[in-house]
């Protein structure tokens, strides 16, 4: 009837859009691209490169991606022209912003005023934001709960949020901390961590073992993205946590899983986490909407070690 062809108008809409991924070579932005890709969409990726080329050549040869080297400090170059925007770029996690205050202030908060700035009203941006902004009280926290970021980067990503939700036609996800293979491996987050070394020192050191996190797959992660550009009438002006609730674990348990799989030692440490974060997050508010993440944490590490087992080649990422 007449909802039936009012969907097939919708995504027939969707498919003749013109998708930029910023941020596209980095460690979701890799796998987002992949699965645009995959589902048809012509892309166009968008990042500095300051990790090299090698995460997206297995992407470059496809006709339908678009690669443009560019610095997100300076904007977006022809930004009017695309109709959805995914906002990846950024410096990413506790290390990297507390070594790097004033390019994170410049990239992460700055940058998003020149966006903000320059998106139309017939566009779509959709944000990377994250749970990190929670805090550490260890309550659960949903959408309408007060924020308290403890990190630059925390912070910085709430001042994005701030920035952009001027906007109407915005949506920020928050992201639980995101773990699996990419291309651009990451290596600082938690489980990534924790399964290289358990597999490679045999010893894992825990600070505030007790500190409870939300996780995500980034494939999942990737999934939510594209979820919310095919429902983003319904999450306009909105902020979403993004995750599931059966993924929020302490450093304890994550440690417990991998040691299930794999021997090696926990040592508990009297050292307190310069990053601190122990929350509980709901995420009621997107799953009402129908999304849910398809993969455990056990899949996630079962996946880590087969890399981690016979790959040398990650050891270089224990100093990005």
């Amino acid at each position: 009837g007449a909802d039936v062809i009012c969907l097939l108008i919708r995504q027939c809409k969707l498919f003749i859009m013109k998708i930029l991924v910023t941020g596209g070579a980095g460690y979701k932005g890799t796998v987002l691209t992949r699965k645009l890709l995959e589902q048809g969409y012509d892309v166009t990726l968008l990042d500095n490169f300051m990790y090299g080329y090698e995460p997206v050549m297995h992407l470059a040869n496809n006709p339908k991606l678009t690669i443009i080297k560019h610095d997100i400090r300076n904007g977006i170059p022809d930004m009017a022209k695309y109709d959805v925007i995914f906002h990846l770029a950024g410096i990413s996690g506790f290390p990297a912003c507390a070594s790097n205050p004033h390019s994170a202030q410049l990239i992460n908060v700055e940058a998003i005023r020149l966006i903000a700035r320059d998106l139309s009203h017939g566009q779509m941006l959709i944000n990377a934001s994250t749970t990190s902004m929670y805090g550490k009280s260890g309550m659960p926290c949903n959408e309408e709960t007060a924020v308290d970021p403890v990190s630059t980067y925390a912070q910085t990503k709430l001042a994005a949020e701030e920035i952009l939700h001027d906007r109407e036609n915005v949506v920020s996800l928050r992201f639980a901390t995101v773990f699996g293979f990419s291309t651009r491996m990451r290596m600082d987050l938690m489980i990534n961590d924790f399964v290289y070394k358990a597999v490679k020192e045999r010893v894992i050191v825990l600070f505030d073992s007790f500190a409870k996190r939300t996780f995500i797959h980034v494939e999942d992660a990737a999934d939510c993205y594209i979820f919310t550009m095919k429902n983003f009438d319904r999450m306009r002006s909105n902020v979403f946590n993004a995750g599931v609730n059966n993924l929020n674990f302490s450093k304890e348990e994550i440690a417990q899983k991998i040691k299930n799989k794999v021997d090696f030692s926990i040592i508990n440490s009297e050292v307190k986490d310069k990053d601190l974060r122990h929350f509980i997050v709901n995420f009621d508010k997107i799953a009402g909407l129908g999304f849910k993440p398809a993969r455990t944490v056990e899949d996630g590490i079962d996946e880590l070690l087969r890399i981690y087992s016979f790959y040398e080649y990650y050891s270089h990422f224990r100093t990005i």
